[in-house]
């Protein structure tokens, strides 16, 4: 199945460099595969890891184990962020 991965901000470090433009790529994944499962080949550090929703829906650090996702959806993560 495919879905869309997209990292922001200096996690776009960690897609490929022809990805790094857009932040975005296309990726196809088994269908059992876990949220954890399918970030872990990019190597982001956990603690960068930070900020994940799929399909705009924030998803628990003790649920990317297990949450699975469908044909379509979209795989989003941030770092850590701070402002003033």
């Amino acid at each position: 199945m495919n879905i869309t991965f997209k990292l922001f901000a200096t996690l776009t470090d960690y897609l490929p460099a022809e990805a790094r433009r857009s932040n975005q790529v296309t990726l196809n994944v088994a269908a059992d595969a876990s949220i954890s499962q399918i970030i872990e080949p990019y190597g982001m550090p956990p603690k960068l890891v930070h900020l994940v929703l799929v399909n705009g829906k924030y998803i628990n650090p003790e649920d990317r184990g297990t949450t699975t996702l469908v044909d379509g959806d979209v795989l989003a993560i941030w770092p850590p962020v701070a402002g003033g």
